[in-house]
């Protein structure tokens, strides 16, 4: 007896669409589109210090989303995504440990709305839906993403210059985890809107946001970036400046960051500086999204007030399908700082068997010195392994 296996997704989807309307099964599969990711990662990490040596901790994080979307008519289409993981780390808060023994993951609805595109050059989308800002981290392969119950509508005009506005009645946002607010009581019932303009030409792109969380925070992000070719040679510069003012304090949190990637041939080159004031440095709502400083593993600017950060790189594509590199990362704090110098050097190898299949392995140290005033220095090996698989 032949028996036909389904992907999961697809038979959620002719579930979903023969149920509300019945149709021929080729029909139902023909308007559906099916894509996602499945990540893994393993994390072991060592510290070291004057009181303690060699005290290790490991992790295992796994994360699988499945997006189905549908065409209804001529004019809307469905959109879904669904998540399998440790919801604090897939879908809640922003947090990239899982220290507990092996277990089963959960399975949710991350996003489910309609997208209306009968209006020439817009789409309106309503319904749960990622919140794509500066300040926010909309899709992970294996971290958070924030979304929100709203609607959004982007238009654009030629290839020049978009428009996109968005408005939330309730989100995910929720800093009792790992959140970059941890000052402040968000618990995703507060309303939220922002506004998004970018221009393009020549090579480079400018955008400006703007966003307001109720009874929260306002904040502003402006970016330029650019793209180059002199002969051989690659250049992609960039440079923004993120403000966030909270409004139950009048402290200033601002970051600024300038940076530049180069490529000639097999090799690249990276080299990023930033910067925030000394009054605070959280300028969003993820510690890695465009608005912050998260550049490469454990050293992230995003948060730390007076303090100023150096990312740099090198690399190389050794094969087609190989590439290794070494990076540096460290962050001097001022005095009005109540955070750590730091400083961070690995390497990396990634591997990309297929151009839906790609790992990385990453061994290095992160150094923290006056460990939380004890005037000792926190020194930890790391280690990583990372695989994703893209459909």
């Amino acid at each position: 007896m032949k028996i036909t296996k389904l992907s999961l997704a697809t038979a959620i989807a002719i579930g979903s669409i023969t149920c509300a309307n019945a149709q021929p099964l080729e029909e139902a599969i023909k308007n559906v589109e099916v894509s996602g990711s499945v990540a893994y990662r393993y994390n072991d990490y060592e510290e070291n210090n004057s009181s303690v040596k060699g005290d290790s901790s490991t992790s295992n994080l796994y994360k699988a989303a499945i997006n189905i979307g549908t065409k209804v008519n001529d004019d809307v289409k469905f959109n879904s995504r669904f998540i399998a993981g440790n919801k604090a780390n897939a879908g809640e808060v922003s947090l990239n440990t899982q220290a507990d023994s092996d277990s089963n993951v959960d399975i949710f609805l991350s996003e489910v709305n309609f997208s209306y595109t009968g209006v020439q050059n817009t789409i309106i989308t309503l319904g749960k839906q990622a919140v794509v800002t500066p300040f926010t981290i909309s899709r992970d392969s294996i971290g958070n993403e924030s979304t929100g119950t709203g609607v959004v509508a982007a238009t654009h005009y030629g290839d020049l210059v978009s428009l996109t506005g968005g408005y939330f009645n309730q989100t995910n946002f929720d800093n009792n985890d790992g959140h970059a607010l941890d000052t402040i009581g968000i618990d995703g019932s507060e309303s939220f809107y922002y506004v998004t303009g970018t221009l393009a030409y020549a090579g480079a792109t400018l955008d400006a946001s703007y966003a307001d969380l109720q009874d929260e925070f306002d904040a502003y992000s402006i970016g330029l970036t650019g793209n180059y070719d002199i002969a051989d040679l690659k250049l992609n510069p960039y440079a923004r400046y993120s403000s966030l003012d909270l409004d139950s304090s009048d402290d200033k949190n601002s970051l600024w960051k300038t940076g530049i990637q180069a490529n000639l041939g097999i090799f690249g080159a990276y080299l990023a500086y930033g910067q925030t004031d000394k009054e605070g440095g959280t300028v969003g709502l993820d510690d890695s999204s465009d608005a912050g400083m998260d550049d490469h593993w454990r050293v992230t600017l995003s948060g730390i007030s007076d303090a100023s950060a150096i990312y740099a790189s090198v690399d190389a594509q050794v094969t087609e399908k190989v590439n290794v590199a070494l990076k540096y990362s460290g962050i001097d704090v001022g005095a009005n700082s109540n955070d750590l110098d730091q400083n961070e050097i690995y390497v990396q190898t990634k591997y990309k068997m297929s151009s839906n299949l790609s790992t990385y392995l990453r061994l290095g140290q992160l150094e923290k010195t006056n460990y939380y005033g004890t005037n000792d220095d926190l020194k930890s090996n790391m280690g990583r392994l990372h695989v994703e698989y893209s459909f």
